[in-house]
């Protein structure tokens, strides 16, 4: 519940870089669908975001996420947040990936780039991975 300790300033931007993170995940693939939305609007409401505030800040967060041409600024306060965070981060970002039930290389190569930002260790990252392939799958 990360955004729920935040002042209202910090709790906007930061939810943002998370949303706009997220997003860049759904669209690496030039695939945007509804349902990768609809995960992102889960995962931002399981992190503790306000329902009210979650139309405002997904499309703030697709503006952010199409001016910028890097993710360091997304990730950057992502990997200070506790460990349980980052895994709901990840997951949610797995389930983007699988929404269509197949991960190219480009969303893979993000996701080996993510690990290293986020400093996840690469054996909670491929379990994480599977466990939403099975999930998927089901």
């Amino acid at each position: 519940m990360f955004f729920k300790k935040q002042n209202i300033e910090s709790k906007k931007n930061f939810s943002i870089k998370i949303c706009a993170l997220l997003i860049h995940a759904a669209k690496i693939d030039e695939d945007y669908s509804n349902d990768e939305e609809e995960i992102i609007k889960k995962t931002l409401l399981e992190l503790g975001l306000a329902k009210d505030d979650l139309l405002q800040i997904i499309e703030e967060a697709k503006i952010k996420e199409k001016n910028s041409n890097q993710i360091l600024d997304f990730t950057r306060e992502v990997k200070s947040l506790n460990e349980e965070d980052k895994i709901k981060i990840v997951e949610a970002l797995w389930k983007i990936i699988y929404s269509n039930k197949n991960a190219d290389i480009y969303e893979t190569n993000l996701m080996r780039r993510l690990a290293g930002l986020l400093y996840i260790d690469s054996k909670i990252m491929g379990n994480i991975k599977n466990r939403i392939i099975k999930e998927n799958l089901k």
